[in-house]
């Protein structure tokens, strides 16, 4: 995509939460410029690297996924060469994301505090576990740590059952998610401001945000809300049951989902007219779902999933990643990508969601994530105006790599 081909990000990231950020953003088309320090480069292109299963060109899945179409440069920010060519570098930059630790960004001179004397225009962003004030500002955290105590693992799981994560790491891309939002308000402001702003970004704030209306009824309430395995608290039935082959998603919110699902299954025990309503239904939860359990015990998945589609009765399979990933509705979403090596090689990913008319399936295919410093010369060219000369003083000084 090109919406973003006018923006350059200045990209330091690391791990997940910062790099699926500015993976989004390049997926959008910003020209994505990764900043890694000379000799390890960034922590995640080990990770994996050298499974058999999980990787390909000794570059692991997280590495693959998260820093395709990224160009690569290789800087010491905490030498003195490194740091002026990197504040060269902002000059001419939209972007710069991070999500150092707590204090990182003052300690190596990289704040919006410091930038903005050498680009006003510029946008920071930064995402951290608890954001730049409050008492736990200092602490380090990771996905875990953020859905733990962003209070979704509570809601998580099955009654009476020890709390339960997100088998999607919801508090690294949450922040990732969250900070593209940030990001993007910041520079549609700019347009009409001409300065920059900062971004802070807290992990646990998207946790937090994200539990919305069920925040709300704890207020209301007072109460805490515990797990309810794949059921719901108002709607019945609405969970998971097992078939023949997969499990079954039902969805019935609607009396008139209900009353389709009673003709259909025809079962004389569910036609009770307490039923026919939603508060009469919850309060016979359980007998409910064991007698619609019996019924679909009898088929297939995919014979229930047809014959509910035809009465309009919300449902689905429930999916391992196979079945999710060959899903005709997928294949027309474009949903599944590629990255190309220059010899060829082709490796499939998950794809951006964020769809615009005008852009074609072929433009869907991704370049490879950059070799260790791949373009460094080239960028501190372009940008810089760098000669040969000089960038092999400062290669030799270890300045960059």
């Amino acid at each position: 995509m090109s919406g973003l081909s006018r923006f350059k990000l200045l990209d330091l990231t690391h791990m997940l939460s910062g790099p699926f950020g500015a993976m989004i953003l390049s997926d959008l088309g910003m020209d994505t410029i990764k900043i890694e320090p000379p000799g390890r480069g960034e922590g995640t292109r080990r990770l994996l690297a050298d499974s058999p299963e999980y990787s390909s060109h000794g570059m692991g899945a997280y590495f693959l996924t998260l820093n395709r179409d990224k160009k690569s440069v290789c800087l010491d920010l905490k030498s003195a060469d490194g740091y002026r060519l990197f504040l060269e570098l902002v000059k001419s930059a939209d972007v710069v994301l991070d999500n150092f630790s707590p204090g990182v960004t003052r300690k190596l001179g990289i704040h919006r505090d410091d930038l903005k004397e050498h680009n006003p225009r510029i946008v920071t962003c930064s995402i951290t576990g608890f954001g730049s004030e409050g008492p736990y500002r200092n602490r380090t955290a990771f996905d875990l740590v953020a859905q733990g105590m962003g209070g979704g693992m509570s809601i998580t799981g099955h009654k009476d059952g020890e709390p339960v994560r997100s088998g999607i790491p919801i508090g690294d891309l949450g922040g990732g998610v969250f900070g593209v939002v940030g990001v993007l308000a910041a520079l549609h402001e700019r347009e009409e401001t001409g300065v920059g702003r900062h971004v802070d970004i807290s992990m646990l704030d998207c946790q937090l945000a994200m539990l919305n209306y069920m925040g709300t009824m704890h207020f209301l309430s007072g109460k805490n809300p515990g797990p309810e395995g794949n059921g719901h608290f108002v709607h019945v039935p609405y969970n998971t049951f097992a078939t023949r082959t997969r499990h079954i998603i039902l969805a019935v919110i609607y009396d008139s989902f209900w009353e389709s699902l009673v003709n259909l299954l025809d079962d004389p025990e569910l036609r009770a007219e307490a039923f026919r309503h939603q508060p009469g239904r919850l309060a016979s939860k359980e007998f409910i779902e064991e007698r619609v359990q019996r019924v679909l015990h009898t088929r297939s998945c995919e014979e229930w999933v047809e014959l509910f589609e035809e009465h309009r009765i919300p449902c689905a399979p429930v999916n391992d990643f196979e079945h999710a990933f060959n899903n005709p509705q997928v294949a027309a979403r474009r949903m599944v990508t590629e990255i190309v090596h220059p010899d060829g090689t082709r490796v499939r990913m998950p794809a951006n969601p964020v769809k615009m008319d005008g852009f074609e399936a072929t433009e869907e295919v991704h370049a490879w994530p950059p070799e260790l410093g791949q373009h460094t010369d080239e960028v501190l060219r372009d940008m810089l105006g760098l000669s040969s000369a000089e960038l092999d003083r400062l290669r030799h000084a270890g300045a960059i790599g």
